[in-house]
């Protein structure tokens, strides 16, 4: 309605219209680029889990020792979940797994429930897993919160993802200092959900591992809710392709150059895979 207002009050030339045009498209461009790399708002923490940066908008933001998670209250679940992990922590068999799952007091608005579950033929997947979480008896114990969850088809669940969690340990192992992000890839929709609480079901889960060792280097996988004998390299993908699926904007705090040189390119026979 305006640019109609504007030509009936002044006629212009056509070719400096289409100029005038390009332009602004131009500056759109680049401010949306901009704009996509400004850092998230920082989360005052005694942890470093969230020392690159909070990775998007959430709900609720839950600090913890292990791991700190950005609730989405839509979905009923984290939209992500990021932890540092060394070396040690990967090797480490302090606590055993306790198999508590439980609602999470820290999420004001209530988390999912045990009921959710209850009957669904999903399994409870863990985002971060527990066998992360071993290095205390508190982080392993607060593994299990169910906002730390995301309903998983079992052959999914006990498969490819288990599959993927203990490569991602394997890494932390031969690489000796890494972050990890990781979480369901979720729209705006709620196409299938379970129990009262309407936790959705996601299709897709992603990782994303940043190995911050010299060479230092990154890698996403994103794989499909469901059981796969296909090897782990199938689902690898660029980090930018990672943050296009899910909206997130992954360790906003490295320095621009370097951020855009790890999270654009990939290479997965710079990693040591388990045999």
């Amino acid at each position: 309605m305006l640019m109609t207002q504007r030509k009936s009050k002044k006629k212009t030339n056509g070719i400096g219209n289409i100029f005038s045009v390009i332009a602004i498209a131009l500056l759109a461009v680049f401010f949306l680029s901009a704009c996509s790399h400004i850092p998230q708002p920082s989360v005052e923490s005694k942890y470093d889990n969230l020392a690159l940066g909070v990775l998007g908008k959430a709900d609720t933001i839950v600090d913890r020792e292990g791991y700190s998670l950005g609730y989405n209250e839509l979905h009923e679940q984290a939209a992500w979940v990021v932890y540092h992990m060394t070396k040690e922590e990967a090797s480490s068999k302090e606590s055993s797994r306790t198999e508590n799952f439980r609602a999470d007091p820290e999420i004001p608005t209530g988390s999912a429930t045990l009921a959710d579950y209850k009957g669904s033929g999903y399994d409870r997947g863990h985002l971060a897993p527990a066998a992360d979480m071993a290095f205390s008896e508190k982080t392993m114990s607060e593994s299990f919160y169910l906002s730390n969850m995301s309903p998983q088809k079992p052959a999914f669940n006990r498969g490819i993802w288990k599959d993927l969690e203990a490569q991602v340990r394997d890494f932390a192992i031969t690489e000796g200092d890494i972050y990890v992000v990781t979480g369901p890839v979720l729209t705006n929709a709620k196409e299938k959900t379970i129990g009262n609480s309407q936790v959705t079901v996601p299709e897709y889960y992603y990782k994303v591992v940043y190995d911050r060792t010299a060479p230092e280097k990154m890698i996403g996988f994103i794989l499909p809710n469901e059981g796969s004998k296909q090897s782990l390299t199938d689902f690898a993908v660029t980090v930018d392709a990672v943050e296009k699926a899910t909206g997130l904007n992954f360790f906003s705090t490295v320095p621009q150059p370097k951020q855009e040189q790890l999270e654009s390119s990939i290479s997965v026979n710079d990693w040591q895979w388990k045999k």
